[in-house]
């Protein structure tokens, strides 16, 4: 009776240790993550390297190991910086692979190898324009990417007089301009939703 019960005990003490075992292999396997997120991230990868430096934008250049090279430079309003040993450099319309190229070529005649840093570190230049019918109207500074409906909500919504449907967007396209229309009503009911554009730099939201 009791070999019986000695036999039943140590069966359980084997089976817990297995459990145990196996829960520890479980929690050391390396953690998969899921497409979505990897794609997601591919995404704001891509917005990010795409963005063009513009007047007002605060840059950070950076060579490893030399603090007179190590500095945060404001984007001047003709597009330009200026820089240690490369003198003046256009930046404006350039992203920041771009221009950390072009910092490199200057560079390299006289730091040989030269190991460059270069970031956005604060966007002041994606300004847009919010005149007319809204409760907060007047310019604003984007951080990300913005549509028009974004961009009203930004701006307080549209007051009670407001022609929702006849909102337009005034687009400088080189010399000419642009005049894009916006349903609000359309648009909220999720009505042509391609009216809903991106907002670039410079764009004027105008609401009659």
């Amino acid at each position: 009776m009791k070999y019986g019960k000695l036999s039943e005990i140590f069966a359980l003490f084997v089976a817990a240790i297995f459990i145990l075992t196996a829960g520890q292999l479980r929690a050391a396997e390396p953690q998969k993550t899921p497409l979505t997120s990897v794609k997601a991230a591919g995404e704001a990868s891509k917005m990010d390297s795409s963005y063009l430096i513009g007047p007002g934008d605060v840059l950070e250049i950076a060579v490893w190991k030399d603090e007179a090279l190590t500095k945060a430079i404001v984007v001047r309003p003709d597009g330009n910086i200026s820089f240690p040993l490369i003198g003046e450099l256009a930046a404006e319309g350039k992203t920041v692979s771009q221009l950390k190229a072009a910092i490199e070529a200057r560079l390299s005649k006289y730091v040989p190898d030269v190991d460059l840093y270069v970031n956005v570190q604060q966007v002041n230049s994606m300004i847009v324009y919010v005149i007319g019918k809204v409760n907060s109207p007047g310019r604003h500074i984007l951080n990300a990417q913005v549509n028009v409906l974004q961009l009203l909500a930004t701006a307080g919504g549209l007051n009670p007089f407001a022609k929702r449907g006849s909102i337009k967007i005034f687009r400088q396209d080189g010399t000419k301009t642009r005049i894009l229309n916006f349903d609000y009503d359309d648009v909220t009911d999720g009505k042509h939703l391609e009216q809903n554009i991106i907002l670039q730099r410079g764009d004027v939201v105008v609401v009659p």
